[in-house]
């Protein structure tokens, strides 16, 4: 009993945290068109990741391209697919993935248009599948968390790498430093052996102006 309970609060904080996906619009090929969005407690390139993932499962590779009204929104097209978990037919599925504000790094917004045969499906969609549709968005989860821990290890692999080249960069300085002592040591020593010679002919010459001295006359 407590199992079942458990199961239903973190079904339940899961809807609450990620939410559902809602119909909404958004700018493509110079008009606002109707679209599903759908946000998620994640970074945009894992969200990204997970769908081009999802998608390459089906067989499908996306084409990205510049939204024709707003050149700095990129989408990403699958022409000609079918998403069984939507419907039977083939359309052209068009997601767009954006970090949901500036301060929100970790929050994204997914929308997804859906066209047949160059109109948006979405407005014909009947009730089975336009709920198909949001339980697809919604079911992504698993693949953007599975996304995001790809991103994590590989940031992770990046500070690792850092952190190896910077050891070994100390120690390449060291060694540099090391010989740098030894050459100083070197030196010190061969000074050393110079001050020994130049004393002993310091007082060679001291010996000669003594002679020489003392053939003085008085």
């Amino acid at each position: 009993m407590k199992k079942l309970i458990f199961t239903a609060v973190f079904v339940f904080g899961c809807t609450l945290l990620f939410g559902q996906a809602y119909e909404g619009k958004v700018e493509y090929d110079k008009e606002n068109q109707p679209c599903l969005v759908m946000e998620y407690n994640f970074p945009p390139e894992a969200v990204e990741n997970a769908f081009i993932n999802k998608m390459d499962k089906l067989g499908y590779k996306g084409k990205e391209e510049k939204g024709m009204f707003n050149k700095d929104r990129g989408f990403r097209v699958y022409k000609d697919a079918r998403i069984g978990e939507i419907s039977s037919s083939r359309m052209d599925y068009i997601i767009n993935v954006e970090r949901k504000s500036k301060k929100e790094e970790d929050e994204t917004v997914l929308y997804l248009l859906i066209n047949r045969n160059g109109d948006n499906a979405l407005t014909k969609f009947n009730t089975e599948e336009l709920g198909n549709a949001k339980s697809f968005l919604y079911n992504l989860l698993p693949y953007i968390e599975a996304a995001n821990l790809e991103l994590q290890i590989s940031g992770q692999e990046e500070t690792l790498s850092k952190a190896e080249k910077k050891l070994r960069n100390l120690q390449d300085d060291k060694e540099d430093m090391e010989k740098k002592i030894k050459k100083l040591q070197d030196d010190i020593k061969e000074n050393e052996k110079d001050q020994e010679k130049q004393k002993e002919e310091i007082e060679n010459q001291k010996k000669i102006l003594d002679n020489l001295r003392d053939k003085r006359k008085n």
